[in-house]
């Protein structure tokens, strides 16, 4: 069932709960897609896991959440820092504390009570959503599953440039010549040469700011994430630009208790549903 859930500052996010067990788990998207488009693409993940009752949302911009205002909306609107406050708002609204099954659409404001222990499953940008979060209140989470976590830290620069790119790209040339730059690398080889194409599930006069706002974020320093003392998988696939390797890398270095898995064929892929199965179970809740 999609619901929404209104933030104080006006944002309405569409959500959906999966009942299909107790362990409460939240799941995010990339940069420009949502649920309805991870579903096409073959990245919703959760739809294969049980024992969890799995929450997803759309971000603010992506899907069925539309920002309140196109020309208010502000590329700071779209950083990570702040996308990790609508997780919170989320997560304070779907699992508020005692919390007996049943999920609230009622407004999540400061008077909510602090949320359940949850596993947060990301992937790329949900992933650098989910460990800003947990970097400033690790106490809301169970557990992380970092699917091919973005450019970070030092090797940020580069993607950074290319978002900037992508902006001037629409405003100049509109979406079609945006589309074929887009597509125009070769795919990582995890993944299925047979998947379908499909554009952003963003409005087009608010991708140029969604992707300044994503050229300008990072993670937060190395030293606070090396903090972060709470079960991660982090999942990676190899001869991705966008989502190198060294990302992958660099965070179960630095993540006091991280594993991290490689995948370098669609058949590995599609084993990580039940790899993240595996993680949750193994978390205690």
């Amino acid at each position: 069932m999609n619901s929404k859930i209104s933030l104080p500052n006006g944002q309405e996010i569409a959500y959906d709960v999966r009942e299909r067990g107790t362990i409460s788990v939240i799941q995010l998207h990339g940069l420009t897609s949502s649920r309805a488009r991870d579903e096409i693409l073959g990245l919703d993940f959760t739809a294969d896991i049980d024992g969890v009752r799995a929450a997803r949302y759309d971000a603010p911009g992506h899907g069925e959440s539309p920002v309140p205002s196109v020309g208010d909306a502000m590329p700071a609107d779209f950083s990570w820092p702040r996308l990790a406050e609508v997780l919170e708002g989320v997560m304070d609204s779907i699992f508020p504390s005692g919390d007996t099954g049943e999920t609230s659409s009622s407004t999540a404001d400061s008077t909510t009570a602090p949320t359940q222990h949850v596993v947060g499953i990301g992937q790329s940008m949900g992933a650098a959503t989910l460990l800003t979060a947990a970097a400033r209140n690790p106490e809301r989470f169970a557990g992380l599953v970092l699917i091919i976590p973005p450019t970070i830290w030092e090797v940020r620069g580069d993607q950074a440039e290319q978002y900037v790119r992508f902006a001037e790209l629409i405003e100049q040339h509109g979406m079609s010549l945006f589309r074929d730059a887009s597509t125009s690398g070769q795919l990582p080889p995890a993944i299925d040469p047979e998947r379908p194409d499909t554009d952003p599930d963003v409005d087009p006069t608010l991708l140029p700011t969604l992707y300044r706002g994503a050229a300008r974020t990072n993670l937060p320093p190395r030293e606070e994430i090396e903090k972060l003392d709470i079960p991660v998988l982090i999942l990676a696939w190899t001869e991705d630009p966008a989502h190198p390797l060294w990302s992958a890398e660099a965070l179960a270095e630095a993540l006091p208790n991280a594993e991290l898995e490689v995948a370098d064929t669609p058949s590995e892929v599609e084993n990580w549903p039940a790899r993240m199965e595996k993680f949750i179970a193994s978390t205690g809740l």
